[in-house]
């Protein structure tokens, strides 16, 4: 079985980024992280992915936009993060 692509979206020095990256490298999770801290192309296609985010990070596991880092932690804390891992 082979895990689903997990993208993250960062910014420099970003305690919510850190933990939401710390929690995934907990659970063994190999992810893509985007920088946005200068904006660019990665900033607009997260923003097309997910129009409403403001925030950082912005997680995508599989199709699926997670949300923030407390989306991440909350799915966790229902025990759900591990399924939805191995999707």
């Amino acid at each position: 079985m082979t895990q689903p692509q997990i993208d993250i979206y960062t910014k420099f020095a970003c305690p919510f980024c850190t933990r939401a990256k710390r929690l995934l490298q907990e659970k063994g999770a190999q992810f893509e992280e985007h920088d946005i801290t200068m904006g660019g192309a990665k900033r607009d296609e997260m923003l097309a992915r997910a129009p409403q985010a403001r925030t950082v990070p912005q997680i995508f596991i599989g199709e699926t936009h997670v949300g923030g880092s407390d989306d991440l932690a909350a799915l966790e804390e229902a025990g759900e993060l591990d399924a939805l891992l191995a999707s």
